[in-house]
């Protein structure tokens, strides 16, 4: 009995042999497959999320996309002239079809490198996909695809699909510093702008109820009610002056007269606000701070997404070219920096001390109130975020383990014998 037994074992043992060979090729290979998808997904990360501009390959791939999104608002353009689209009808279809396709080649691409993102490397991949997708700027990029494949399967009246088509060009504010900070005031101002829109909604309503009382019974056709005075009240609020509807006592003249003013008043409030603001933006900004170039920095790429949201407006940043001096000896330190990309020289009388991408710098001396004891100097092309000091009490509110962490460090360079005090 025992050498039966033996004997079904020693051929289960024989028969496992190879097939915990296959087992182990099949792990191994199945670990191979994983770290090639996870190379040419760090590639693709790369080339479309942090590059922008530092690589050949991220050149070519902001070129081709802008150009693609320029030539869409062309084609759209040229497709409402009746004679161009009888003639070239096929040729802006097949255009359509296939700027379709690399658009939905990048969105999917975008998709799939999330798990990329330093901010949502920590959460499971479809949570860290669904998280990106949910950006303004993924739902931009599907807004620009999604009316297509909505007239595929629904039906829609295709004039609107045609219209909807123009929301690709909002695609340019990912690539357009200008436009990224015009979106940025208007979301930064809303609190003014709608105290604007309500006191302009209150003077219409003035107007309008004001000139039916005054106008009503002289022009019941067109002041019958303060529904139809608003027409009047809005086109003469806002100084167009259609001429359709006009008053003809003259109380209603001098009434009439006395809302144009206002409304040049009026007016000029949100303008003033959008253009102080992007002014304001303008100055402080050359480039764009996005995920991409926040995960630049070691000290902000472990942070969850919510914070980086928190704290992402509170940085300026700057694009400088070699030999510019960033800092000078003896003056006012105000903002500490952090290198994105590019090296800045530290010059003092203990030396040279070089910061390169993820290093920081002018953190004691802003802490203390400080005149800086070194000069920084770019030494080639640098883009750096800046972080001025009333800014840095806000990021410490938002995420106290930066703030802790930054104070860390200066206490350590503080103590350091060999480093200047103004580092």
């Amino acid at each position: 009995m025992d050498q039966k037994r033996d004997f079904i074992e020693g051929r289960i043992t024989a028969a496992g042999a190879p097939l915990g060979k296959r087992v182990l090729r099949g792990r191994a290979a199945a670990r191979r497959a994983f770290h090639v998808e996870s190379t040419w997904r760090r590639r693709i990360y790369e080339i479309i999320e942090i590059g922008h501009g530092d690589s050949q390959a991220s050149k070519i791939f902001d070129a081709v996309i802008v150009s693609l999104i320029l030539l869409n608002i062309a084609a759209f353009v040229a497709e409402t002239v009746p004679a161009l689209s009888a003639a070239y009808g096929a040729y802006f279809w097949a255009f359509e079809v296939f700027s379709v396709a690399i658009f939905s080649i990048e969105y999917g691409l975008r998709l799939w490198t999330a798990v990329e993102v330093p901010f949502l490397k920590r959460l499971p991949p479809w949570k860290a996909r669904l998280k990106l997708a949910l950006r303004p700027a993924l739902l931009i990029d599907l807004a620009a695809i999604l009316p297509f494949f909505l007239g595929m399967f629904l039906n829609i009246d295709l004039r609107v699909l045609r219209a909807l088509r123009l929301l690709r060009f909002f695609k340019l504010s990912r690539y357009s510093p200008a436009m990224h900070t015009l979106l940025r005031v208007l979301v930064n101002e809303q609190r003014a702008l709608i105290g604007a829109g309500l006191l302009l909604l209150t003077v219409v309503l003035f107007a309008s109820t004001g000139i039916y009382y005054i106008e009503g019974r002289v022009q019941p056709d067109k002041f019958g009610s303060v529904p139809d005075a608003a027409w009047w009240a809005i086109a003469t609020l806002t100084t167009v002056g259609y001429g359709d509807v006009a008053p003809m006592t003259p109380l209603g003249k001098f009434f009439g007269s006395f809302v144009m003013v206002t409304g040049l008043c009026i007016l000029a409030l949100p303008v003033a606000i959008i253009s102080a603001g992007f002014a304001q933006e303008l100055g402080r900004r050359d480039f764009v701070v996005t995920w991409s170039l926040m995960s630049r920095i070691p000290l902000l790429a472990d942070l969850e997404a919510g914070a980086v949201e928190k704290i992402m407006p509170l940085f300026q940043a700057h694009n400088l070219p070699p030999n510019v001096e960033v800092l000078g000896e003896g003056t006012a330190t105000r903002a500490m920096y952090f290198v994105a990309s590019g090296q800045v020289a530290g010059r003092s009388a203990a030396g040279e001390e070089v910061y390169s991408k993820g290093d920081f710098f002018g953190v004691v001396s802003m802490l203390e109130q400080d005149l800086s004891h070194a000069t920084f100097v770019t030494r080639s092309k640098c883009r750096l975020l800046k972080l001025h000091f009333e800014d840095f009490h806000r990021l410490e509110t938002a995420s106290p383990e930066i703030g802790e962490h930054i104070r860390r460090k200066a206490q350590e360079r503080r103590d350091a014998a060999a480093v200047p005090n103004a580092t």
